[in-house]
């Protein structure tokens, strides 16, 4: 999600000075970092859309059944599970 990173260059980071991430996973802070304005990819999130939905069809899968007054619609699913 920034515009230094490019996997192809030592650290995966275009800029010297920074700090190698070695931990992708957790938390972590760059002097360096700038958004980038490409990081999400509205045609890509339209394809994963498409493809969710395509699972969805084919294994009968989970809809969104959380309500809009609900905060966790997801734990309220899980605890029913164990009731």
């Amino acid at each position: 999600m920034c515009t230094n990173f490019d996997k192809f260059v030592p650290k995966q980071c275009r800029e010297d000075d920074a700090e190698e991430v070695i931990e992708k996973a957790r938390l972590n802070f760059c002097d360096w970092f700038v958004a980038s304005e490409t990081a999400f990819d509205r045609a890509g999130k339209a394809e994963e859309d498409r493809a969710k939905d395509a699972l969805n069809s084919l294994f009968g899968g989970h809809e969104d059944k959380s309500d809009d007054n609900e905060p966790d619609g997801a734990l309220s699913d899980a605890e029913r599970l164990f009731k």
